[in-house]
């Protein structure tokens, strides 16, 4: 939940930022800030992530383990923040961009920061105060947002972004440092080198596996950054855009399946195993199969209106990358950390797709398109899925008497592309005439004259009416069929009933 409320504080950031700066000063942002984030989740080598084991497991040497962590963090990041200060021409090199040249001082500074203040999201957790982190998550993002939509709104430059970037890392820092001091007292007088060498052993294979996952997930970025210009990697990049509801669904789906699997997997409990699987996937199959038919009717109105005209380019880019939402429901990843020896598959197979991919965009260098290269991105991530299912469905011993369970999936399908159908239709003949009255309606009554935010309202408009459209379709039929079970309507019942109705009056028995 904080998580949601955290994306929703951070969501208009991205509108706000295409709107006030430049295309061209928008790839330079979007370039930086795909450094910085990559630097953010591979340098620290998974080591924060080892507070989860370590601060659960060890009483006496709880401090010692964050105090590890943050010498760990503030060294790794100080180096990396040398290197780029003394070779600034890294990062122009692989953008070839003298501008991101320019700025990689204050981008080794960002990277810095953040990578120590990043544990503030992790240590609570590894705590066990939920409430805690999730103040210090709304809070964070709260100021991370006020502080870079403010340097975009007063400055609009890249530069200004980065300094805002800069303070925010060094509050968070300030409050991670006095959370340490108060939930382990003495914790800067604790250095074990025995135990920060066992720590490492610990977490460094964990972060290895990682940058293989960033490397096969953005390494496309810096090839696109290399060969085309910082307009259009701005477009390259928007055309990428992920909607991050959709990732928290499938890592909350995920999480709760992991010890599951794990226990079903010591008993041998396989038929479990498969029946959990299918009903996960269903469930995922619910929510990604209709915003995939949905996204993919509007992909241009939705572009246009998130990012601007400007950006109506990225909307094929858009299109491609979609393709991944549907087979996302495929779910490995509880299954194969449940065995050993698929979890050493999984690893090869990661590194054979990531090499395959580097070759690919390598030799493809001067002849792909835009499309070409998330073609072949999206193409990576497809290859690797079918290797990784073909692995599970034989450890598990899947066959044709399994299929029975995944009827849900199939209807799931049959109803979306009902819905999808109608709504293309409306949306084709009427997408035009929408976008027409509520751009009308936008000037003369709301005065609204900003090409931006005419963009944004008149956008929102044939969204919300092709919604209204799709929404009724899809859960009717979905009723119908029984994709939506009978205890799920009751729930939803429920839920809608308090939402209507309220508390009210206190009852008798509530204030006695």
């Amino acid at each position: 939940m904080a998580k949601i409320v955290a994306f929703a504080l951070s969501f208009f950031l991205p509108l706000i930022i295409v709107r006030y700066l430049s295309q061209e000063a928008v790839g330079h942002y979007r370039e930086a800030f795909q450094v910085i984030t990559n630097a953010v989740m591979i340098l620290p080598l998974g080591f924060s992530m080892s507070a989860y084991y370590f601060l659960s497991r060890e009483s006496e040497r709880r401090p010692a383990a964050v105090l590890n962590i943050l010498l760990f963090n503030f060294t790794i990041g100080g180096l990396v923040c040398l290197i780029v200060n003394v070779y600034p021409e890294l990062l122009g090199n692989i953008f070839r961009s003298d501008e991101l040249t320019r700025l990689a001082p204050l981008i080794g500074v960002v990277i810095w920061v953040w990578i120590v203040s990043a544990f503030l999201e992790i240590v609570p957790i590894a705590n066990q105060e939920a409430k805690v982190a999730t103040i210090f998550i709304i809070c964070t993002s709260l100021s991370k947002t006020l502080f870079l939509g403010a340097a975009v709104l007063t400055f609009a430059t890249v530069d200004a972004f980065l300094y805002a970037a800069i303070i925010q890392g060094v509050i968070q820092t300030a409050l991670l440092l006095n959370y340490l001091r108060s939930r382990f007292p003495g914790f800067w007088g604790k250095f074990d080198r025995r135990f920060f060498v066992e720590q490492m052993a610990y977490a460094v294979p964990f972060g290895l596996t990682g940058i293989i996952w960033v490397a096969q997930n953005d390494i496309h970025n810096y090839f696109v950054g290399y060969q085309f210009s910082s307009t259009d990697f701005a477009i390259y990049a928007y055309g990428c855009f992920q909607l991050p509801l959709i990732a928290m669904l499938y890592e909350s789906v995920t999480s709760v399946l992991i010890p599951r699997m794990n226990a079903l997997q010591l008993v041998g409990d396989h038929e479990e195993m498969i029946r959990l699987t299918a009903r996960a996937m269903q469930k995922l199959a619910f929510f990604y199969f209709p915003i995939y038919a949905f996204l993919l009717i509007t992909s241009q109105t939705f572009i246009v209106t998130l990012f601007t005209e400007e950006y109506a380019a990225s909307s094929s880019v858009f299109v491609i990358n979609l393709t991944l939402l549907p087979f996302s429901i495929v779910i490995t990843d509880p299954i194969v950390r449940s065995f050993k020896e698929l979890g050493r598959s999984f690893l090869l197979t990661r590194l054979f797709v990531l090499c395959a991919l580097v070759a690919v965009l390598y030799f493809g260098l001067g002849s792909l398109s835009l499309t070409g290269f998330i073609a072949v991105a999206v193409g990576g991530f497809l290859v690797e899925r079918v290797i990784t299912e073909t692995m599970v469905i034989k450890k598990l011993r899947m066959g044709l008497r399994h299929l029975p369970l995944f009827n849900g999936i199939v209807k799931t399908a049959a109803i979306t592309v009902l819905a999808g159908s109608v709504t293309w239709l409306v949306y084709l003949t009427s997408h035009s005439a929408v976008h027409g009255i509520a751009m009308h309606y936008a000037k003369e009554t709301l005065g609204i004259m900003r090409p931006g935010m005419l963009d944004f309202f008149s956008g929102s408009v044939v969204l919300l009416v092709s919604a209204l459209v799709f929404i009724p379709i899809y859960l009717i039929s979905a009723s119908f069929l029984g994709v939506i079970e009978d205890d799920e309507k009751l729930t939803i019942k429920r839920f809608v009933r308090r939402i209507f109705q309220g508390r009210g009056p206190a009852s008798v028995a509530e204030v006695r």
